[in-house]
């Protein structure tokens, strides 16, 4: 049985070193083959749309534009529904790719077997 790993990113430009431990982790597992759902919620909802993510810096850090690009070719990336509503996100407005949906949607992932849930 293959492990699956499921990613909630809580912070954005409010505290970048932990939403850029979140999304290296997520890139790296997918890159290595892992099954990887990456959900952004709170300030890094922000990060769903176009752009976004280029404003970002962190200092020895990679490129947060570069980290979401591996995710959404090689796993999956959720916008959660009450962030996206809470920022006047809409479906329209993400990038191709993201999904918006809830915290069913985030339960029935986290609780499949073999998965491995992490929070930043």
């Amino acid at each position: 049985m293959s492990r699956s790993l499921v990613i909630k990113v809580t912070a954005g430009m409010d505290a970048p070193e932990r939403c850029s431990q979140a999304f290296t982790v997520a890139s790296v597992a997918a890159s290595s083959g892992v099954d990887v759902s990456l959900w952004l919620t709170g300030e890094s909802a922000w990060f769903a749309l176009p752009g976004r993510a280029a404003e970002f810096s962190l200092p020895e850090a990679a490129p947060l534009p570069d980290l979401l690009e591996v995710v959404l070719t090689a796993g999956r990336v959720t916008l959660c529904t009450q962030c996206a509503a809470r920022r006047s996100i809409g479906p329209d407005d993400v990038i191709d790719g993201i999904r918006i949906a809830g915290a069913a949607t985030f339960v029935a992932e986290a609780m499949q077997d073999g998965v491995q849930a992490l929070v930043y």
